[in-house]
């Protein structure tokens, strides 16, 4: 006898993005709604979070009607409800989670916390169904770098994490100086793709000690430096050079530690995740590491690195199998720490 499907209605509102997902079995994505407020933010070269938080109030009601509507399916059809509930900006974060607890309230549905940085490792499942755990994920985002090993579904074990700034966070910093504007990540590889990545000699930067964590932020200021020494001396900036120099110098400490992760942890199968796992830097230069090591390489598509509320589904499908229930105390804590409850 075949088993009763679990389908779960999933909200992400982190950070700048509305969405709100059906996800049926952790696997299968019946609708993805993203309502995003990038247009609005490029006029402040980056995130507001008043502005994001105002804007999620506006959206979420709609796209919660869109994500069910798109499904074919009516709020009692539903099993649970999931919502991120941190890491992310506080005010963006309660939207959600008050919309998720009003939800669960009215409709008799539990309610599913998911941390963020689950649903973005969680993305993986939905595009690849013969992923399971034990693996590597490499979580590359805005706000986040973190090599992590993925030990069973929910649980996770975080093997090396960046020390100030995170790679997104370094894209857009950059991107600003060389004046290409926000959001700096897809600018910067759209840039790159004219430059020679080999131009400009950038440090990487290696933590004694720990050899899977990052520091982004030496690399920052030596490409400002560049940039200030060039205007200093008036000498011609190629963007292009400084935007591939740059990108191979981040993508260079990204593949060489997750690699090394892989390995020396014994597994044979990577996967990455996040904003910057997009990149088609990242991704292509990670798919030869790979290849050549011979480990299984997992990515999602580009629609899931980014915030989505399918990955959000996805997470909270294996937290509801476990019979992780949150009451209606639950509340936004921006701070959240993976493998915390």
């Amino acid at each position: 006898m075949k088993e009763k499907d679990v389908l779960i209605l999933a909200i992400e509102s982190s950070c700048d993005e509305t969405a709100a997902a059906v996800v049926k079995n952790g696997r299968e994505v019946l609708s993805n709604i993203i309502s995003s407020q990038i247009e609005l933010h490029k006029l402040y070269g980056g995130v507001v979070p008043e502005i994001a938080s105002r804007k999620h109030i506006e959206k979420i009601n709609q796209v919660i009607e869109e994500a069910l509507e798109t499904a074919g399916k009516k709020l009692e059809d539903m099993d649970a409800i999931a919502v991120t509930y941190g890491p992310g900006l506080v005010g963006a974060l309660l939207v959600g989670v008050a919309e998720a607890k009003a939800i669960s309230y009215a409709a008799k549905l539990p309610l599913v916390g998911v941390h963020h940085i689950e649903g973005h490792i969680s993305a993986n499942y939905i595009e690849n169904k013969d992923l399971e755990p034990p693996f590597i994920c490499l979580v590359v985002s805005g706000g986040h770098t973190h090599l992590v090993k993925v030990k069973e579904y929910g649980e996770y074990e975080i093997l090396g994490r960046t020390r100030d700034d995170a790679a997104g966070e370094a894209f857009d910093k950059v991107a600003r100086a060389i004046g290409l504007g926000y959001p700096g990540g897809p600018k910067i590889d759209r840039l790159s793709k004219e430059g020679d990545p080999n131009a400009i000699h950038f440090p990487k930067a290696k933590i004694e000690d720990a050899p899977y964590d990052f520091s982004f932020s030496g690399l920052k200021s030596a490409v400002l430096n560049y940039l200030n020494g060039c205007k200093m001396k008036g000498e011609p900036i190629v963007e292009a050079d400084v935007a591939a120099s740059f990108q191979k110098a981040v993508t260079d400490v990204l593949v060489e530690h997750a690699i090394l992760a892989v390995k020396e942890s014994g597994m044979d199968k990577l996967a990455i995740a996040g904003g910057v796992a997009s990149n088609s830097a990242v991704r292509s230069a990670m798919e030869e590491a790979c290849r050549a090591n011979n480990i299984t390489f997992y990515r999602p598509s580009p629609i899931l690195c980014t915030d989505n509320a399918a990955m959000i589904g996805a997470a909270g499908y294996y937290e509801y199998c476990k019979g992780v229930r949150h009451g209606l105390d639950l509340n936004a804590v921006p701070n959240l720490k993976l493998g915390e409850r």
